[in-house]
Protein backbone atom coordinates (compact mmCIF):
# COMPACT_ATOMS: atom_id res chain seq x y z
CA UNK A 1 0.00 0.00 0.00
CA UNK A 2 1.74 2.96 -0.63
CA UNK A 3 1.84 6.01 1.56
CA UNK A 4 0.68 9.35 0.79
CA UNK A 5 2.56 12.60 1.57
CA UNK A 6 0.80 14.48 4.82
CA UNK A 7 -1.05 17.39 3.73
CA UNK A 8 1.03 19.19 6.17
CA UNK A 9 4.23 18.01 4.80
CA UNK A 10 2.96 18.71 0.90
CA UNK A 11 1.87 21.84 1.38
CA UNK A 12 5.30 22.97 2.82
CA UNK A 13 6.53 21.98 -0.76
CA UNK A 14 4.21 24.03 -2.26
CA UNK A 15 4.96 27.10 -0.48
CA UNK A 16 8.91 26.63 -0.35
CA UNK A 17 8.82 26.06 -4.34
CA UNK A 18 6.36 28.91 -4.74
CA UNK A 19 7.89 31.68 -2.52
CA UNK A 20 10.88 33.64 -3.62
CA UNK A 21 13.79 33.64 -1.76
CA UNK A 22 13.62 35.35 1.48
CA UNK A 23 15.76 38.76 0.98
CA UNK A 24 19.18 39.70 2.54
CA UNK A 25 20.60 42.28 3.93
CA UNK A 26 22.26 44.73 1.24
CA UNK A 27 25.54 45.20 1.68
CA UNK A 28 27.47 48.52 0.54
CA UNK A 29 30.73 47.69 -0.26
CA UNK A 30 33.19 50.62 -1.10
CA UNK A 31 36.58 50.17 -3.59
CA UNK A 32 39.58 52.39 -1.80
CA UNK A 33 42.20 53.49 -3.52
CA UNK A 34 44.20 55.48 -6.32
CA UNK A 35 44.06 54.91 -10.17
CA UNK A 36 44.33 51.23 -9.87
CA UNK A 37 40.73 51.09 -8.30
CA UNK A 38 39.95 54.15 -10.45
CA UNK A 39 41.12 52.20 -14.54
CA UNK A 40 40.39 49.19 -15.83
CA UNK A 41 37.45 46.90 -14.91
CA UNK A 42 38.09 44.78 -12.03
CA UNK A 43 35.48 46.20 -10.27
CA UNK A 44 33.01 45.01 -13.02
CA UNK A 45 33.82 41.92 -13.10
CA UNK A 46 33.95 41.16 -9.55
CA UNK A 47 30.42 42.72 -9.59
CA UNK A 48 29.40 40.33 -12.31
CA UNK A 49 30.13 37.58 -10.15
CA UNK A 50 28.41 38.94 -7.69
CA UNK A 51 25.66 39.12 -9.13
CA UNK A 52 25.73 35.83 -10.33
CA UNK A 53 26.10 34.30 -7.21
CA UNK A 54 22.57 33.13 -6.25
CA UNK A 55 23.12 33.56 -2.99
CA UNK A 56 24.43 37.28 -3.24
CA UNK A 57 22.32 38.66 -6.55
CA UNK A 58 20.98 41.70 -5.85
CA UNK A 59 22.43 42.26 -2.27
CA UNK A 60 25.71 43.90 -3.02
CA UNK A 61 25.72 48.04 -3.65
CA UNK A 62 28.66 49.57 -4.62
CA UNK A 63 29.25 52.62 -3.04
CA UNK A 64 31.22 55.88 -3.70
CA UNK A 65 31.59 59.40 -5.23
CA UNK A 66 33.49 58.47 -8.20
CA UNK A 67 31.78 56.92 -11.52
CA UNK A 68 34.34 55.58 -13.78
CA UNK A 69 33.61 55.45 -17.73
CA UNK A 70 35.12 51.76 -18.32
CA UNK A 71 32.57 50.36 -20.97
CA UNK A 72 33.87 46.40 -20.06
CA UNK A 73 32.46 44.73 -22.96
CA UNK A 74 28.77 46.82 -22.57
CA UNK A 75 28.80 45.26 -19.09
CA UNK A 76 25.86 46.54 -17.28
CA UNK A 77 27.37 47.00 -13.56
CA UNK A 78 27.10 49.58 -10.64
CA UNK A 79 30.29 51.92 -11.39
CA UNK A 80 30.00 53.93 -7.69
CA UNK A 81 33.82 53.56 -6.05
CA UNK A 82 36.23 55.86 -4.42
CA UNK A 83 39.50 55.48 -6.80
CA UNK A 84 41.08 58.73 -7.12
CA UNK A 85 44.01 59.07 -9.26
CA UNK A 86 47.11 60.47 -7.52
CA UNK A 87 45.36 59.77 -4.13
CA UNK A 88 48.61 59.21 -1.40
CA UNK A 89 47.76 57.52 1.25
CA UNK A 90 50.30 59.70 3.49
CA UNK A 91 48.80 62.66 1.97
CA UNK A 92 44.56 61.91 2.30
CA UNK A 93 45.18 59.99 5.72
CA UNK A 94 46.27 63.77 7.22
CA UNK A 95 43.76 65.64 5.13
CA UNK A 96 41.13 63.17 6.76
CA UNK A 97 39.38 62.43 2.87
CA UNK A 98 38.36 58.78 3.53
CA UNK A 99 36.02 59.97 6.63
CA UNK A 100 34.88 62.81 4.66
CA UNK A 101 33.94 59.91 1.92
CA UNK A 102 32.26 57.50 3.62
CA UNK A 103 29.95 60.49 5.22
CA UNK A 104 28.70 61.05 2.22
CA UNK A 105 28.08 57.35 1.23
CA UNK A 106 28.47 55.09 4.27
CA UNK A 107 29.78 51.60 3.45
CA UNK A 108 29.76 47.83 5.49
CA UNK A 109 32.49 46.74 3.57
CA UNK A 110 35.97 48.90 2.10
CA UNK A 111 38.67 47.18 0.17
CA UNK A 112 41.74 49.51 0.17
CA UNK A 113 44.68 49.40 -2.21
CA UNK A 114 47.17 52.27 -1.45
CA UNK A 115 50.49 53.13 -1.10
CA UNK A 116 51.36 52.85 -5.42
CA UNK A 117 51.21 56.84 -5.60
CA UNK A 118 53.53 57.31 -2.39
CA UNK A 119 56.09 55.13 -3.87
CA UNK A 120 55.82 56.87 -7.27
CA UNK A 121 56.15 60.07 -6.74
CA UNK A 122 59.26 59.16 -3.80
CA UNK A 123 60.89 57.04 -1.02
CA UNK A 124 58.29 56.98 1.98
CA UNK A 125 59.38 54.77 4.96
CA UNK A 126 57.26 51.67 5.29
CA UNK A 127 56.38 52.76 8.95
CA UNK A 128 55.06 56.05 7.32
CA UNK A 129 52.75 54.12 5.10
CA UNK A 130 51.27 52.07 7.88
CA UNK A 131 50.76 54.98 10.03
CA UNK A 132 48.52 56.22 7.26
CA UNK A 133 47.06 52.93 6.68
CA UNK A 134 46.44 53.23 10.47
CA UNK A 135 44.78 56.06 10.49
CA UNK A 136 42.24 55.47 7.32
CA UNK A 137 41.44 52.45 9.31
CA UNK A 138 41.15 54.93 11.92
CA UNK A 139 38.26 57.06 9.54
CA UNK A 140 36.76 54.19 8.49
CA UNK A 141 36.03 53.06 11.75
CA UNK A 142 34.55 56.27 13.22
CA UNK A 143 32.15 56.41 10.72
CA UNK A 144 30.77 52.31 10.82
CA UNK A 145 32.54 50.93 14.07
CA UNK A 146 31.97 47.87 12.49
CA UNK A 147 33.34 48.33 9.09
CA UNK A 148 34.87 45.11 7.33
CA UNK A 149 38.03 45.93 5.46
CA UNK A 150 39.98 44.11 3.62
CA UNK A 151 43.56 45.68 2.81
CA UNK A 152 45.83 44.79 -0.40
CA UNK A 153 49.44 43.88 -0.55
CA UNK A 154 49.67 46.20 -3.68
CA UNK A 155 50.77 45.30 -7.29
CA UNK A 156 54.26 45.37 -8.58
CA UNK A 157 55.72 48.48 -10.05
CA UNK A 158 57.36 48.02 -13.42
CA UNK A 159 59.07 51.34 -13.19
CA UNK A 160 62.66 50.25 -12.09
CA UNK A 161 63.77 47.84 -9.89
CA UNK A 162 64.16 50.35 -6.85
CA UNK A 163 60.25 51.19 -6.68
CA UNK A 164 59.59 47.81 -6.83
CA UNK A 165 61.59 46.52 -3.91
CA UNK A 166 59.85 49.39 -2.11
CA UNK A 167 56.45 47.53 -2.90
CA UNK A 168 57.88 44.44 -1.81
CA UNK A 169 58.92 45.76 1.59
CA UNK A 170 55.56 47.46 2.06
CA UNK A 171 53.97 44.43 1.32
CA UNK A 172 56.27 42.13 3.91
CA UNK A 173 55.14 44.82 6.54
CA UNK A 174 51.35 44.30 5.88
CA UNK A 175 50.05 40.87 7.55
CA UNK A 176 51.25 41.78 10.85
CA UNK A 177 50.22 45.39 10.76
CA UNK A 178 47.24 44.07 9.62
CA UNK A 179 46.98 41.13 12.87
CA UNK A 180 47.97 44.45 14.82
CA UNK A 181 44.68 46.47 13.66
CA UNK A 182 42.18 43.50 13.34
CA UNK A 183 39.13 43.83 16.27
CA UNK A 184 36.66 41.15 16.57
CA UNK A 185 33.93 44.23 15.57
CA UNK A 186 35.45 45.63 13.08
CA UNK A 187 37.74 42.59 11.24
CA UNK A 188 40.34 43.23 8.88
CA UNK A 189 41.64 40.78 6.38
CA UNK A 190 44.61 40.91 4.19
CA UNK A 191 44.98 39.77 -0.03
CA UNK A 192 48.02 39.13 -1.79
CA UNK A 193 47.78 40.77 -5.16
CA UNK A 194 51.70 40.98 -5.56
CA UNK A 195 52.18 37.27 -5.59
CA UNK A 196 51.96 35.49 -9.32
CA UNK A 197 51.51 39.29 -10.92
CA UNK A 198 54.28 39.84 -13.69
CA UNK A 199 54.85 43.44 -13.98
CA UNK A 200 56.06 42.85 -17.35
CA UNK A 201 52.54 41.57 -18.54
CA UNK A 202 50.41 42.31 -15.91
CA UNK A 203 50.64 46.39 -16.04
CA UNK A 204 50.84 48.05 -19.26
CA UNK A 205 52.60 51.41 -17.96
CA UNK A 206 54.86 50.19 -15.25
CA UNK A 207 51.77 50.97 -12.57
CA UNK A 208 48.77 50.17 -14.44
CA UNK A 209 47.25 46.81 -14.84
CA UNK A 210 46.83 45.67 -18.14
CA UNK A 211 43.56 43.19 -18.97
CA UNK A 212 45.98 40.27 -17.64
CA UNK A 213 46.60 41.87 -14.37
CA UNK A 214 43.13 43.58 -13.86
CA UNK A 215 41.67 39.79 -13.88
CA UNK A 216 44.46 39.10 -11.23
CA UNK A 217 43.17 41.33 -9.42
CA UNK A 218 39.80 40.84 -9.56
CA UNK A 219 40.65 37.29 -8.49
CA UNK A 220 42.68 38.36 -6.19
CA UNK A 221 40.09 40.31 -4.11
CA UNK A 222 36.94 37.76 -4.78
CA UNK A 223 37.11 35.15 -2.25
CA UNK A 224 38.31 37.54 0.42
CA UNK A 225 35.51 40.41 -0.14
CA UNK A 226 32.93 37.28 -0.41
CA UNK A 227 33.88 36.19 3.35
CA UNK A 228 33.96 39.91 4.41
CA UNK A 229 30.19 40.25 2.92
CA UNK A 230 29.19 37.22 4.41
CA UNK A 231 30.48 38.69 7.89
CA UNK A 232 28.88 42.21 7.05
CA UNK A 233 25.63 40.62 6.36
CA UNK A 234 25.43 37.74 9.37
CA UNK A 235 26.15 40.56 11.94
CA UNK A 236 24.05 43.54 10.31
CA UNK A 237 26.92 45.87 10.43
CA UNK A 238 26.02 49.49 9.67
Amino acid sequence: MRTSIPAALFLSCVLSLSLPRQAQKVVRWMPLGDSITDYGCWRAWIYLRLQNDPDLYDSVDLVGGEHAGEICNDSEFDRDHEGHPGFPAIQSANEGRVSEWLAKNPADVVTMHLGTVDIVRGRPRTEDLLEAYSTLVGQMRGRNPNMRIVVAQIIPLGLSAEKNEQVKELNRAIPAWATSQNTTASPMWVVDLFTGFDAEVDLYDGIHASPSGIQKIADGFYPTLLTAIGDAQRAGSG
